[in-house]
Formats: C-alpha cells, structure tokens, sequence
C-alpha cells in the first residue's frame, strides 16, 4: 500500500476567519463574483466589452489569413473577454473572433467547427473562415451574464464520436448545474440532464455511449447514458468530502483512458483517482508533483498530462508544474513559471501547450510551449486569460 503524505491536509481546508486562505479561495469555494486582491469579493460583473454580438450574426475582429487552418494552429478561449484567439506556435496570436462573454471550454470536430462554451450560450466558429455562426443560448437559467470563476454558464464541453452532438456542462451559481445536448445540425439544445455543482469538465467515451460531467463542488463525477439521458453519481473524493465548498481536495478536470474507458483524475500531484464508470469503483495510484493540479489531457498511447497550479500551502506544497505521465506510471516533472489551467499536445507528441489563464487571481496572458523531449519552456503571449485551448 503506497503511502501518501498527508500532514498539509488541515492546511487545504478554508477556516472561517482564515484571511491568507481566503486570498486563494477561487478554487476552493463558490461565491458568485471574484476575488478581489484584498481577499473580499466582489460582486461578479457584467462584461467589459461592448454588449454581445446578434446571435447567428458572423462577427470577426484583428482577422488573420482566412480559408484554411495551418495544421498545428492553436485555438484559445479568452476567459479574461469575449473572443477565441488563433495562435501560431511560432509567432504568437494572428486572430480573434467575437464568441460571447467569458468563454470557458471548447472543442473542435473534423469538420473544422469549433464549440465554446460561454456565459451565454454555445458558439459555434468556422475555423477556417474564422466566423462565429451561431450562439446557441442555454435552456438552463443561469441568471445574469457575469464574468469571473462563479459566472454561470458553460464551462465543460465535449463532442460525440460521430460529431451530431455536443455536450455541455452548465453551471447555476448556487445551486447545482446541468448537461446540456446541443444537436450540431439543428444548432439547437435537445435535452437538459442534472449533474453536479460546477461541471469544470465533460468528456464522453469513446464509444459515444456514456458522457462524464466532472462536478468540482460536489465531489464527484455524473456519467449519463447518451441513449436513455439516465444520470447516476460517483463520488471521486481521494481526500473525503471535509470542508465542502470550502475544500481544496476536489476534482477539477477528467482524462478518459483509450485503453480501458477509465477516468482519471489527477489530486494534487499526490494522487490519480482512476476511476471505473461502469462499476463506481475507484483506485488510487501515487503521484509525484505535489501541487493543486487542474487541467488533465491524455494522449492516444495513453500518456496523461496534468498541469500544476501551485501550491496550496507554500510551507509543504511545490510550484506550477506540467506532470507526464507514461501509462505505466513513470512521471516527469517539468516546472512551470506562474500557474497554469489547461493543456493540449502537439500533433507529433514533441510539444505541450498550456494555459496561463488559469480560473484564480495570478492567471496571466499566454501560453508555455514544453518541449517534452529536452524539458525547454517559453512563454508565448497570445489571448486574454487563455483557458481552453486545442490543436487544429
């Protein structure tokens, strides 16, 4: 039985009063605004752009060469204002276009669309003529268009197999969210399945038959059968449940493994919740980063990559990181400067890309390219709070 080190756990739970805590509290607990650099919080705000775009409407801004996509282009969901960013890997931004206010997560099919997640509803791009298409609106009420963490709206988003529909997580300040189905030829919502508090991610498996909503507030996993829309929990919580909204110790974002259709769900570079959606069951495996880990991607060999955020408690916790793990559970560590939220892998599996926009305070505007051959990471400045992202 491997062990695991457990003497910062008091450490990862907000107690009432603890002000140095409160100063890192996005992570850990709801509120439905931001946090101020005082530690207080805010009331969330409306977005700083000009009022959205019509929906259907194809707006572009700052465009870049249009009619074909360059493989390898990177596509970015800008967190921090209303539009997905084109990047070159080499050069940096080269487009963004209109999208809606905050966007969060986003997918692209083969047939070269993109859809992103947003505090209004789903755009839909044309990647190659970088245009938004549509905004398909939520079902779900949210209430007002917000920015910040605790803004409603969509966060996870994945597409089906046979790309004919899309799956979003939808969070409701407060409450617990839902999983919206978008029927991708109809650009319209089908169906609304309850999940958990703040889905942060969705994933669907490779089959197509099951979605995973990743629900961070509530401890657990919601696997809906796309046939019947039946929902069913898994409580994924390695550490327990103590603290509840207040608890660091909680899922953020999901890797499904080609191997076997198990999920994996890195904590805190300590341990990998790998979990059997058809059982419930979960094992824990070790881990070596010792750091808040977010963002989760694994490659078709199987290799899993999880990016560190930092520390919870500098006293015992390591800095951001970029963790690589080979499917028999040698990892690598490659130290990351400033906290990160997501990533993406090159289509040759030589690069990683990840996000510096991160959902707490110290995100910042751009990504770290990795090369993960010689460990080599630069900075490239592209978007405005970079939080999703793909390769095209």
């Amino acid at each position: 039985m491997p062990k695991f080190r457990r003497s910062s756990r008091a450490a990862r739970v907000l107690v009432p009063g603890a002000v140095t805590v409160v100063l890192l509290a996005g992570c850990a607990q709801g509120s439905g605004g931001t946090a101020a650099a005082t530690g207080a919080t805010t009331p969330a705000a409306t977005s700083p752009t000009a009022g959205p775009p019509t929906p259907g409407s194809p707006v572009t801004v700052t465009p870049g060469p249009t009619g074909t996509v360059a493989p390898g282009t990177l596509l970015v969901t800008d967190f921090g204002a209303d539009t997905v960013t084109f990047v070159d890997p080499a050069r940096g931004s080269t487009g963004s276009v209109i999208v809606g206010t905050a966007p969060y997560g986003l997918v692209v099919g083969e047939d070269g669309r993109a859809w992103v997640a947003t505090a209004e509803g789903v755009a839909v791009v044309d990647t190659a003529s970088r245009e938004r298409l549509a905004l398909i609106p939520y079902r779900t009420d949210t209430g007002p268009v917000t920015t910040g963490e605790y803004r409603g709206g969509g966060m996870g988003i994945a597409l089906a197999p046979d790309g004919r529909r899309v799956y979003v997580g939808v969070n409701v300040p407060g409450g617990n969210g839902t999983l919206e189905v978008v029927d991708t030829a109809a650009l319209r919502v089908t169906d609304v399945v309850p999940v958990g508090r703040r889905p942060f991610d969705v994933d669907v498996s490779r089959d197509g038959a099951e979605v995973y909503a990743t629900n961070h507030d509530s401890f657990d996993v919601t696997v809906v059968a796309t046939g019947t829309l039946e929902p069913r929990r898994i409580e994924v919580a390695p550490y327990g449940t103590e603290g509840g909204l207040g608890s660091w110790l909680k899922p953020h974002y999901t890797a499904v493994r080609p191997s076997d259709g198990k999920l994996l769900l890195p904590f805190e570079g300590e341990r990998l919740a790998v979990v059997d959606p058809g059982t419930g069951r979960t094992t824990i495996e070790p881990m070596t980063a010792n750091t808040h880990q977010h963002g989760a991607t694994v490659t078709a060999d199987g290799t899993l990559l999880a990016v560190g955020t930092g520390p919870i408690d500098p006293d015992v916790d390591e800095g951001p990181s970029l963790t690589v793990r080979t499917p028999g559970g040698a990892e690598r560590v490659y130290p990351l400067e400033g906290p990160h939220e997501n990533v993406a892998v090159s289509g040759d599996g030589r690069t990683a890309y990840v996000t510096g926009g991160f959902t707490r305070d110290g995100y910042w505007d751009g990504l770290s390219v990795v090369d993960l051959a010689t460990g080599d990471t630069h900075r490239l400045a592209a978007g405005s709070r970079p939080l999703g992202i793909a390769v095209l």
